[in-house]
Parts: structure tokens; C-alpha cells; sequence
């Protein structure tokens, strides 16, 4: 259990060869949204982080009622649509395969909401993707009611983002153990299970498989705003469009999103801040890791 510094992530960051393109660097997709969470901003700004932390295509997969509302936000970014009914997207497996078709890796739950459908949709993926999948937010949520023996029978590499309340709900650990031993319990939990890479938010996250551990002590208050959480999922999932699926690149993803935070609040203060104002200083959070 070590500390993250910015020296150990560098390579993750390197410049890219002349002749790259966009395939290059990974289709990522971020499926998520309801008629009552469409947050179509939130949305957008994820994509965004996506793409401004390097991903070469981000494809935002959405329920077919809210597109309307999502599609002016968009300009980098391709959008694809799920049948949906009452503003949730419904199960098909030929939709569900064809919007994850090329795509190097998944980030799901983001203002999804919490639906039977989602749950048959999760459980779907997780059983026969062979995809990284960020699981966040109406995700965790899912997955809390889904036995969590799937995590030991799917192919996909999981990462999980939970804040400690959702980490309450998808360990079954109590809060107050969680505050008082958050490391030790993120171990515990990730040792479980094989193919999983536990992302524990905190003051210090918690970044671990149970095996390697990192602590990554990068973020400000100013980044204590709705859709901060949205931004480094998004992040992390643009990392995995073009690194494998490890500690380190998530535990990347972790330092880059704090990072770039810190250097929003100093230019504007803690009170403030927006996530947007975030994904605005991945740039410059880039540069500062290369030096």
C-alpha cells in the first residue's frame, strides 16, 4: 500500500506517435440516463472528460426518450439510442450487443436509475462481455441487488467506483467500519474477487485488485459538486480506451481527475467550482504529469 506519485503514472502519459489515429486510442462507451436523471449535461461533460483524456471515439448510449434532450450538448462525441419505455431503457440483447460493438471499454450507471431492466441489462454484460466496465453511480446501485457471485463468473474486468455509502451497499460492510478502516476494508472486499479493481472515493482514494494498492491523495473541496463524480468516471474510461485495464491506469485516473481539480479551485476557489470546470484542466493536469 503505497501513495500514488505523479512520476509513477508518466508513462501512462507519453507523447503519441505521428502516424496514430483514432482507432489508435479506443471506441469507449458511456451508457446511462433516464427520463428523471437525464442530467444531459452531466452526460455530455462526461463524454467530454472521456474524450479530453485521450480516448479516440466516445459513443454515449442513451434511452431513445431523452436523446432529444442529450443531442445538443454533443459535437465531438457520437450518440446511440436503446428503446426505451417511460423514459428507461428496456433489455434487448441484439440493441445491447450492437451499441457496445468495437468498443474497447464500457462505463455504465451514470443517471441510469434504477429499473428490472437495468438489472437484466447488467447482468447481461457482466456475463458475456469481455470488456473493461466502469460500473458507477445507478450502476453500483444495480449491482447491489445482483448476487455478487457474478463478479467472480464474468470476463470483463470491473471497476468499481463507490463513494462509502454505496460501498456499504454493494459490500455489505457498515458505514461507520468503512470511515474508521477504509483501506483495509477496500482490500478485503477486492480480494474477493478475481476480476475486479476497487476504486474507494474518500479524502485518500483507495485504489486496489487486493493484491497491488494504491493511495491517491489528489482532490480539493471545490471538486464537492454534482457531476465531479461523472467526470472521473469518464476519465477513467477514456484512459481505458488506450491503456490496459490495472490498478495503475485506474489509480491514473484517480490522480489526473484530483489533479485537474486542484488546478480549477486555485484559479477560481473552492465555492465556486463546477464539474466542467474540471474536464476544462485535464489539459494542463496532463502537462503538470509529463514534467
Amino acid at each position: 500500500m503505497e501513495e500514488l506519485k505523479k512520476e509513477d503514472i508518466r508513462n501512462i502519459f507519453h507523447k503519441r506517435d505521428e502516424n496514430s489515429n483514432k482507432g489508435n486510442f479506443g471506441y469507449v462507451g458511456i451508457m446511462g440516463g433516464c427520463i428523471e436523471y437525464s442530467g444531459a449535461i452531466k452526460l455530455a461533460n462526461l463524454s467530454s472528460s472521456a474524450l479530453t483524456s485521450g480516448a479516440g471515439v466516445v459513443r454515449l448510449i442513451v434511452p431513445k426518450e431523452i436523446a432529444n434532450g442529450v443531442m445538443p450538448y454533443l459535437l465531438e462525441q457520437t450518440l446511440f439510442t436503446i428503446e426505451s419505455k417511460d423514459g428507461h431503457m428496456i433489455f434487448n440483447e441484439e440493441e445491447i450487443d450492437k451499441s457496445l460493438e468495437k468498443l474497447k471499454a464500457l462505463a455504465i450507471g451514470m443517471g441510469w436509475g434504477e429499473s428490472n431492466e437495468n438489472e437484466k441489462i447488467l447482468r447481461y454484460i457482466l456475463e458475456t462481455k469481455d470488456i473493461p466496465v466502469v460500473i458507477d453511480a445507478d450502476g453500483l446501485n444495480t449491482l447491489a441487488k445482483i448476487d455478487k457471485s457474478i463478479l467472480n463468473r464474468t470476463k470483463c474486468k470491473v471497476i468499481l467506483t463507490p463513494h462509502p455509502k454505496e460501498f456499504e451497499r454493494i459490500s455489505g460492510y457498515d458505514f461507520e467500519d468503512i470511515k474508521t478502516n477504509p483501506q483495509e476494508l477496500a482490500v478485503e472486499f477486492a480480494k474477493q474477487y478475481d476480476n475486479v479493481i476497487l476504486l474507494l472515493k474518500g479524502h485518500t482514494t483507495t485504489v486496489t485488485d487486493g493484491k497491488t494498492t494504491y493511495l491517491v491523495k489528489r482532490g480539493c473541496a471545490g471538486m464537492a459538486t454534482a457531476g465531479s463524480g461523472d467526470v472521473l468516471s469518464g476519465i477513467l474510461v477514456g484512459l481505458l480506451g488506450y491503456n490496459e485495464p490495472t490498478v495503475l491506469t485506474i489509480s491514473a485516473g484517480a490522480y489526473l481527475a484530483g489533479l485537474a481539480g486542484e488546478i480549477a479551485e486555485k484559479e477560481l476557489n473552492d465555492i465556486s467550482m463546477k464539474a466542467s470546470d474540471t474536464i476544462s484542466k485535464i489539459p494542463e493536469a496532463i502537462n503538470e504529469i509529463r514534467k
